[in-house]
C-alpha cells in the first residue's frame, strides 16, 4: 500500500490546492487534481528524507487555523505600517532559538515565518540550533521570540517531533 500511496495526507492536500489554483470544483478538474496528487508524491519519494509521521493532527489543524489569522492580522499590521509612517519603523535581524530537529517542521517554521507578513526567515544555521529572522518592525525581539515560540514551534513541536 505504501508504495502505491507513499504520503496519504500529501495526496488529498496537493489535489485540494490544485482546485483552489483553478478555482473550480468541475469533475474533470478532481480527476486531474487527484491524479497530480497521487503522481507527484509517487515520483518524488525517493528526494524524501524521513517519513511524515503526523502525530497530533487537530494540533495540525488548530497550527493551521492559528497560521491563516495571523496572516490576515500581519497583512493589515503591516499596511499600517507602510502607510501611516514609514520613515519610524524599526527593521532587525533576531537570531531566533530552535527547539525543533526535524527537517520537516524547521522547514515548516521557517515558511510560516515568512508567510506572515512583517517577518522573513532569512538563514538557518549551519549547526541548524538558530534561525536568522528580520523583522520589518521590531524594538523588543524577545517578544518575537516568545510569540514565534508560543503560536508556532511549540504545536509543531507536538505534530511532528516525539516530545
Amino acid at each position: 500500500m505504501r508504495r502505491l500511496l507513499p504520503h496519504p495526507i500529501l495526496t488529498p492536500t496537493l489535489a485540494s490546492i490544485w482546485l483552489l489554483l483553478n478555482n473550480s470544483i468541475e469533475p474533470g478538474q478532481i480527476v486531474l487534481g487527484l491524479l497530480l496528487g497521487w503522481l507527484i508524491p509517487l515520483l518524488s519519494i525517493r528526494f524524501w528524507p524521513e517519513t511524515v509521521r503526523i502525530r497530533k493532527p487537530i494540533t495540525l489543524l488548530r497550527y493551521i487555523s492559528v497560521l491563516l489569522i495571523d496572516i490576515v492580522v500581519a497583512n493589515f499590521t503591516v499596511a499600517r505600517l507602510i502607510l501611516s509612517n514609514p520613515k519610524q519603523l524599526q527593521p532587525a535581524f533576531v537570531e531566533f532559538p530552535l527547539d525543533l530537529t526535524s527537517d520537516l517542521a524547521i522547514s515548516l517554521l521557517a515558511n510560516s515565518i515568512t508567510l506572515t507578513p512583517g517577518t522573513l526567515s532569512a538563514q538557518l544555521s549551519p549547526d541548524r540550533k538558530y534561525l536568522l529572522i528580520h523583522a520589518l518592525n521590531e524594538t523588543e525581539p524577545d517578544t518575537l521570540i516568545i510569540t514565534i515560540k508560543q503560536r508556532y514551534e511549540v504545536m509543531l513541536k507536538e505534530v511532528f517531533e516525539s516530545c
